[in-house]
């Protein structure tokens, strides 16, 4: 295999004899920091990835991914909800009234937000069925046994020290003849769920739509919820629903609701992948580095090709694969570890973390193709870079003044 002199001449200044040992020494470090580097970037991604990817699954098994208010109120839910069936893209729907009120029981109370489903056709929208820990969700209707059943978020349970079969108390406004008041609502818990947010896990409670229209005395339902086959082509969607004539519709996609964090959690990643890039043209830096000391190492060797007719260009490429060389290798080495690192950490769940902070028990890492492309491709790009200003002083060096003293 023919390999062309300056990638052989390149090879063998990286493989320097005893005497050059130093330059060697100086080529390793700067492979192992671009190594360093790159998996450090690698590892950071992965785990602001995985994060981003945790929170957005949580957020939409527990919400819908489009919100739908109507103006003048929804009276017959299930006639709108049918017609926004028919929406291009919209794979379920299904209606809720939300409010907030206060639930005592076992001698502890708690604020509670209460959401009221329609048990048959809530599955459409969200995961509750999926997210049952014990319990039934078609519980919730009243029987001829006890009352109204509620489902409670895990937590709130064990604050409340409630479980299945037990009765709680819910305290909610209502009108009497003498004016607003509040009354209780007896319950029945037939069952908790456990949605992986502790936003719903400790604050939410689910009771029939029925029994949420009698607590807070609302004829209508709130909204309807809608689940679309495309997470992003939510917001399109929701446009098309406002367009619809004569509807009166106003509508809120996951996006727009989570806006705040989901922009929060991306300047974090970019922030965090910036930083780690510095580390990379840190280690970018002991590649100039050696290969100046190189450049001065290899003088007498350079005015020799010089006058045996090799030209600036092939000086010039001598160096710059030297540096590329160096670059690609702890680029690929880096890349290796950190995927290695990653996929390890991820499956071995072996970084926990507060639950209540982060949403998750343990950080996931997510590693995905194009940001592999990006890292390697920025990290080889900027090693190159490196080398250029070396490289065109070796091509500069006067033949003559490098051996008038040799």
């Amino acid at each position: 295999m023919n390999v062309p002199f300056e990638l052989h001449i390149a090879f063998r200044y990286l493989v320097a004899k005893r005497k050059q040992a130093f330059i060697s020494v100086i080529s390793f470090v700067s492979a192992l920091g671009v190594t360093v580097g790159v998996m450090a970037l690698v590892i950071a991604l992965a785990l602001m990835t995985g994060l981003m990817q945790e929170v957005r699954d949580r957020i939409l098994a527990s919400n819908p991914h489009i919100y739908v208010w109507k103006q003048g109120g929804i009276e017959d839910y299930r006639a709108e909800a049918e017609r926004l069936r028919q929406v291009p893209h919209v794979l379920g729907a299904a209606p809720a009234i939300l409010d907030q009120t206060l639930i005592y029981g076992g001698g502890a109370s708690s604020p509670i937000q209460i959401k009221g489903i329609d048990p048959r056709i809530e599955q459409e929208v969200t995961n509750i069925r999926g997210a049952i820990r014990s319990g039934s969700l078609d519980d919730l209707a009243a029987t001829e046994e006890g009352p109204a059943g509620i489902l409670l978020g895990k937590q709130m349970a064990e604050k409340l020290g409630a479980s299945v079969g037990d009765t709680v108390n819910l305290v909610a406004p209502g009108l009497t003849p003498a004016g607003l008041a509040l009354a209780q609502r007896r319950l029945r818990v037939a069952g908790t769920f456990e949605l992986g947010l502790p936003e719903f896990d400790s604050t939410y409670g689910f009771i029939s739509i029925d029994v949420a229209k009698r607590m807070m005395g609302k004829a209508d339902v709130d909204f309807i919820q809608l689940r679309v086959d495309d997470i992003w082509a939510a917001p399109e969607i929701a446009r098309q629903i406002d367009n619809l004539d004569e509807a009166g519709y106003i509508t809120q996609d996951w996006a727009d609701m989570n806006q705040s964090l989901f922009s929060a959690l991306s300047l974090e990643r970019k922030a965090i992948s910036l930083a780690i890039a510095l580390i990379v043209m840190v280690a970018a830096l002991n590649i100039v580095a050696s290969l100046i000391l190189m450049v001065m190492e290899k003088h007498r060797d350079i005015a020799i090709l010089k006058t045996m007719g090799a030209s600036s260009r092939s000086v010039t490429l001598i160096f710059m694969m030297q540096g590329v060389i160096v670059g690609v290798i702890g680029t690929l080495v880096g890349t290796i570890a950190g995927v290695a690192a990653a996929t390890i950490a991820d499956r071995y769940k072996l970084v926990s973390v507060a639950a209540d902070i982060y949403m998750v028990s343990h950080m996931p890492f997510t590693v995905r193709p194009i940001d592999l492309v990006i890292v390697v491709s920025a990290a080889i790009l900027i090693c190159f870079v490196a080398t250029i200003y070396p490289s065109r002083q070796a091509a500069r060096l006067d033949p003559a003044q490098a051996l008038r003293y040799e």
